[in-house]
């Protein structure tokens, strides 16, 4: 029998919420900025992950946009994204829905283009050389306006053949799901798959909006849907995925402690949780460091384990028969040991 952590590895599994400008190690930040001659607020590598201890979601997203200030050409992005894909493959990832956030960039005057071209030349790669499938998923900055989201669309349309969903990610509080709901709407005529952050600092009702009125496939993040008892009852009959992120919520104190975390309740409820790493660079572990940290936290069993596995599988943006081939991979795996 495999040492739980190998075991784990071991497991094919997709990642369905990660941000790739998350993955950016405070190493490759350095090396980017001294490229691009930019001068970092931090002396050195240490004293910019001292940095990564965070009160909330809002702390969090200052230093990492501050972060970004280093991407800006096809070769950073392309940097970024093999990296992750790398450390991924080594997690036993198989397929990765990667977000991305155009306006953090457009913002700073690098192209959308530049951004595409780096990410999807590393990605080629990936499959080339890893075996890895993947997709491409844009994110609005919820904290914008819906008319700059527009606007974000019409372009990312120009490069219809990258991406196969939009989400909506940034600060929460405040900023309900249906202020976008003419950007979803227009995103899912032009045949996109739509996802959307909901329920992680704001309430149960905004995962119920974002699934009722942005007709969301899967909900990112989720936790606070534990509020809504008929709300949990349509996301176990529905199977509505929930991206779950542990170390990400305790890092950004929606849970006090991973031994409270509200994984396995939602898991033993029925409910289609998965793990995932949101953004390793600044919380503090990649997707096998999450499944090892829930397994211990929650005393979480091979079966559970193979669950949440099987699950991210299934709530991938997959072809059926991809799905089937992997899951009996799980499966065999699982009975093995």
């Amino acid at each position: 029998m495999m040492a739980i952590a190998e075991f784990i590895r071991a497991l094919p599994k997709a990642e369905l919420h990660l941000h790739i400008e998350g993955t950016l190690e405070p190493e490759m930040a350095f090396a980017l900025a001294a490229k691009h001659g930019i001068a970092l607020p931090y002396p050195t590598v240490a004293a910019l992950r001292a940095a990564y201890r965070f009160r909330d979601l809002q702390s969090f997203l200052d230093v990492y946009y501050a972060g970004t200030a280093v991407l800006r050409d096809a070769g950073d992005f392309h940097a970024l994204t093999a990296a992750y894909l790398r450390r991924a493959h080594a997690d036993g990832v198989v397929h990765a829905e990667i977000f991305f956030d155009p306006q953090t960039h457009s913002a700073r005057g690098v192209p959308l283009a530049a951004v595409l071209e780096g990410m999807g030349r590393a990605l080629a790669e990936g499959g080339r050389e890893l075996g890895m499938t993947h997709c491409l998923i844009p994110c609005f900055l919820r904290h914008l306006s819906a008319d700059d989201a527009l606007r974000t669309l019409g372009q990312l349309l120009e490069h219809r053949e990258a991406i196969a969903a939009v989400g909506l990610d940034s600060a929460e509080a405040g900023n309900p799901p249906a202020r976008f709901a003419a950007v979803f709407a227009r995103a899912r005529s032009a045949g996109l798959l739509t996802v959307a952050h909901a329920g992680e600092e704001g309430p149960a009702e905004y995962v119920s909006e974002a699934l009722d009125v942005l007709k969301v496939r899967r909900i990112d993040h989720g936790v606070r849907s534990e509020e809504d008892p008929a709300l949990l009852a349509r996301l176990a009959r529905e199977r509505v995925p929930l991206t779950v992120c542990p170390l990400s919520n305790i890092r950004l104190r929606v849970f006090a402690r991973l031994a409270d975390h509200n994984l396995k309740r939602l898991l033993d409820r029925g409910l289609c949780v998965t793990v995932n790493s949101d953004d390793p660079a600044y919380f503090g572990g990649y997707v096998a460091e999450n499944y090892l940290a829930v397994q211990q936290a929650l005393g979480l069993s091979r079966a559970d384990i193979a669950q949440l596995a099987g699950n991210s599988i299934e709530a991938a943006f997959l072809p059926a028969q991809a799905q089937q081939g992997w899951l009996r991979k799980i499966r065999a795996l699982a009975a093995a040991n």
